[in-house]
């Protein structure tokens, strides 16, 4: 069995070397695995768009849960144990989250069956079996993330890439077998999300052995929480900055007119792929830097290539748009998806910019921003809830608040550290 890794120091010209080195393995894996996960969508032309538009609300919900704070404390706490030799600290850290987000998990699943009748009829769904399997699947939405940030902060990234190919390649597979052979619809498509989800999972469970099947130790759970909770509260913010617009649209419109926005939706988040990437290679390394009280100019570098690659992408998908959305999606797509596919690769322009600062703050456990996280979070909600007259309005809205989101990132982002190992 493998022990865990330190890491020891290496002039700045070989981090740099590293760094790139590893966040061009994530791009590629990100990349590969997202294409991978885009392709599923090629199955929205074998199923009625009222049942595509079910799926896309349901992989909404999976999204809202809070997958990125989970990550994030779990990349941040190994990245700090390995910085400051307190695995068997980790290790009961670890084995604690564990057992809690199950039994949260499963008094989650019990509510929910109590009330699908009602959450059926909202969704306008015909059958329940794509609620039923979505239960395991947000269960495996929760443990994903956890033991992807446990890869993240050992600094892991190759078999971090592997998994979510593995996810993605399984999704795929598995979704078109069931849509394609056994006639399946939404429903199907799930199952395909829940196959990848597990097999995605036993990877990061065996690749993260080394850790949490260390002799427990105890540790400072008070100042856990201390970190924690601004850190859950921050990035759950800013999930539901990046995910809560697809289920408004899901209440307020169609079937058909939440079909062409998930279609619309899906090419745009890709950017997240594109770009995801360095700002995930930067938090561990942040973490570790600050934990050591080592100055690192990494942030400006990964925000300047954020920039670059945010715009340029957002440029494409605004020209190639109406070709794509034709060559995946039903001809019925094309007109209202390529329409209001601009407005939302431009929304997630700040949004990017925005998660590579706010990697930077919570790297740092800079909390300071979080009350203003928490407060824009909200306005956003009570602002959709309003600002609906169209498609593209939702998009507006969505569009101010991400750049509300970068300017509150950006004014806490010079902050000093005051992590230290003790």
């Amino acid at each position: 069995m493998s022990q865990p890794v330190d890491f020891p120091p290496v002039p700045p010209a070989r981090k740099h070397a590293s760094f790139f080195r590893q966040s061009g393995w994530l791009m590629i894996s990100g990349i590969g695995g997202g294409v991978l996960m885009w392709a599923v969508h090629f199955l929205s032309k074998a199923i009625p768009a009222g049942e595509y538009g079910l799926f896309g609300a349901l992989m909404a919900v999976g999204m809202c849960i809070p997958a990125m704070p989970l990550q994030m404390i779990l990349a941040q706490q190994t990245a700090k144990a390995i910085a400051c030799h307190r695995e068997g600290e980790l290790s009961g850290m670890i084995r604690l989250l564990w057992r809690w987000t199950f039994v949260l998990w499963f008094v989650g699943a019990v509510v929910v069956l109590i009330f699908q009748e009602s959450i059926l009829k909202g969704w306008e769904a015909s059958s329940p079996a794509g609620l039923w399997l979505m239960l395991p699947v947000l269960l495996l939405s929760i443990w994903g993330p956890m033991f992807g940030g446990i890869l993240q902060g050992q600094q892991n990234f190759l078999w971090l890439g592997w998994s979510g190919i593995f996810n993605a390649f399984f999704r795929l597979s598995v979704a078109a077998f069931a849509v394609l052979a056994l006639g399946g619809r939404a429903a199907g498509m799930v199952t395909g999300v829940l196959v990848g989800a597990g097999i995605s999972q036993a990877i990061a469970f065996w690749q993260t052995r080394s850790l949490w099947l260390l002799p427990p130790l105890p540790f400072d759970w008070r100042g856990l929480l201390r970190q924690v909770i601004p850190l859950v509260l921050a990035c759950a913010a800013f999930q539901f900055l990046f995910t809560a617009d697809t289920m408004f649209v899901k209440t307020y419109f169609s079937p058909d007119e939440v079909g062409f926005y998930v279609g619309a939706g899906t090419l745009s988040r890709a950017l997240m792929w594109l770009v995801g990437p360095l700002a995930t290679v930067m938090f561990p390394r942040i973490v570790h830097h600050s934990a050591k009280a080592e100055k690192t100019d990494l942030m400006g570098l990964v925000l300047l290539g954020t920039a670059i690659m945010a715009v340029a992408g957002a440029i494409c998908l605004s020209v190639l748009g109406p070709w794509i959305i034709k060559l995946v999606y039903k001809q019925s797509y094309v007109a209202v998806a390529s329409a209001v596919l601009p407005w939302y690769a431009a929304a997630m322009v700040p949004l990017a910019l925005a998660n590579v600062l706010l990697n930077n703050l919570m790297a740092r456990s800079l909390f300071r921003a979080v009350p203003a996280l928490c407060l824009l979070a909200v306005a956003y909600g009570l602002a959709l809830t309003h600002f609906h007259h169209s498609l593209v309005s939702v998009l507006k809205t969505c569009g101010v608040f991400n750049l509300l989101l970068l300017a509150v990132c950006a004014s806490f982002t010079w902050v000093k550290p005051s992590v230290r190992c003790s």
